[in-house]
């Protein structure tokens, strides 16, 4: 797919978390086609507690070349959120090449288990620095320059476990209730820049977070060898209202792009879960 004239984001440059696989990958895929300039930011490496495989320089590149194939612009850059000044320097870095920033997806986030009596201190420490604060370090490099664009839209990715508990994963839940509660405030404090602040609540995502071994182990506790992908389709499926057990990055994708656009125009401080319904079963 292409750019076209009618492209809902032309002339737009949108800034993403979490670029190099997922949904933030789907996000800079989509967004491009829509017309916009891509600055695609992630860490591409380990995180200390998180135990499925990280993402690679390589899939940064290949998130890089997808955009490239749209016929969009890409600036990328390896960093982490939880690096305050490394976030400032990289967007403003990815502003000063395409002259502004007009969108902001914080997607980056980190996935492990553990029931909250018995975490680690370290598991939930880092696991809000990655999921809480290293969204509110997004959303402080960003703003300011949305602010001077006189206008913007900032897409938070939260989950189900904003709006929900979820067993086993206290320190998640937290985290991600904790992105609802910055999105709200943040909503109050740029509208008068008219800068739109939404989060958006996925159920469970087809990507390298949920398909491992560690997570499909949680799914289906009764197995006590590797589990198959069906298998865990099978037990993830019970969480939804619709017969799906997880959507796919591009559903995300385009629930962010519609929040984005000027659809949206008037659209600020809701969460909108695309989750099959996990949310009212």
């Amino acid at each position: 797919m292409t750019v076209t004239a009618e492209g809902r984001l032309n002339g737009k440059v949108a800034l993403i978390t979490g670029a190099a696989r997922g949904i933030g990958r789907a996000q800079a895929v989509r967004f491009a086609q829509e017309g916009a300039d891509i600055v695609a930011l992630d860490v591409c490496g380990p995180v200390d507690t998180v135990v499925i495989p990280p993402s690679t320089p390589q899939d940064l590149e290949t998130t890089a070349a997808l955009v490239a194939e749209t016929g969009g612009q890409v600036h990328s850059e390896i960093v982490d959120v939880r690096d305050l000044a490394g976030m400032r320097a990289a967007t403003d870095r990815g502003v000063r090449r395409f002259g502004g920033l007009d969108v902001v997806c914080a997607t980056a986030g980190i996935t492990s288990r553990g029931m909250a009596v018995d975490l680690d201190e370290n598991a939930w420490r880092t696991m809000l620095d990655v999921n809480l604060t290293g969204v509110w370090h997004t959303c402080r490099a960003a703003a300011p320059h949305l602010i001077a664009r006189g206008a913007g839209s900032m897409v938070l990715t939260s989950s189900i476990a904003g709006l929900r508990g979820l067993l086993g994963v206290a320190h998640y839940t937290a985290a991600k209730h904790g992105v609802v509660g910055l999105m709200r405030s943040l909503a109050n404090e740029l509208a008068p820049h008219n800068v739109r602040v939404n989060c958006i609540n996925p159920t469970n995502v087809d990507t390298p977070m949920i398909q491992n071994d560690a997570v499909r182990s949680a799914f289906r506790p009764d197995l006590d060898r590797p589990r198959s992908r069906v298998e865990f389709a099978e037990a993830a499926t019970a969480m939804n209202m619709l017969a799906v057990p997880w959507i796919d990055p591009v559903d995300v994708a385009n629930a962010a792009l519609f929040l984005a656009s000027d659809e949206a125009r008037y659209i600020t401080a809701i969460v909108l879960p695309v989750d099959a319904g996990a949310t009212q079963r």
